[in-house]
């Protein structure tokens, strides 16, 4: 990795609109050269997504996603929009709200930026064990009618290779815990 990153800067950024999950800006960089960049960046507060195993299982979510107008085949996860609690919280909160799971032990994965070129959201993907049942406690309408589902971690990463899982957090997790077989 070079230094460049250095002789670039930031001259102005503009909110053109702040929704319910991002904020939408119009930004204006300088390059090392002068050069102008304008560009459309997306502001997000950042996300948590929970690999949980239990037993040789991953614990998966089959959700409905209004931007793609169709369900997906996830691993729990939110966005961090409570104030005050922790990202590792966070995840325990989402993995309890989405399947019904609390865990014994949760531990930070990875983390990774979503889309650099557009966004700054970053995801970070914990890693949960000792799984318990408890209740569920949807707080969204897609959360309401979510399915959960159990799978072998063969049979998930089965489904990966066949391009039936495309969501990114859970390719990225999945593939994650798939190359390191301590984690299984």
């Amino acid at each position: 990795m070079n230094n460049s990153e250095k002789n670039f800067r930031k001259v102005s950024e503009t909110v053109l609109h702040e929704g319910f999950v991002v904020t939408y800006s119009q930004a204006v960089f300088e390059g090392p050269q002068g050069e102008v960049l304008e560009r459309d960046v997306v502001r997000h507060p950042g996300a948590v997504a929970v690999v949980a195993l239990d037993k040789g299982d991953v614990i998966l979510v089959n959700q409905y996603r209004p931007a793609l107008e169709m369900n997906t085949l996830e691993i729990p996860a939110g966005k961090l929009d409570m104030p005050g609690e922790t990202k590792t919280e966070a995840a325990r909160r989402e993995l309890i709200e989405e399947t019904g799971y609390d865990c014994g032990e949760i531990t930070l994965l990875l983390e990774f930026h979503n889309s650099a070129g557009f966004t700054d959201e970053i995801t970070s993907i914990y890693l949960a064990r000792e799984l318990t049942p408890t209740e569920a406690k949807a707080v969204s309408v897609e959360e309401e009618y979510l399915t959960v589902i159990r799978l072998p971690v063969e049979e998930a990463l089965r489904l990966l290779n066949d391009k039936k899982i495309t969501d990114a957090k859970t390719v990225i997790g999945l593939l994650a815990i798939g190359f390191d077989s301590n984690n299984l």
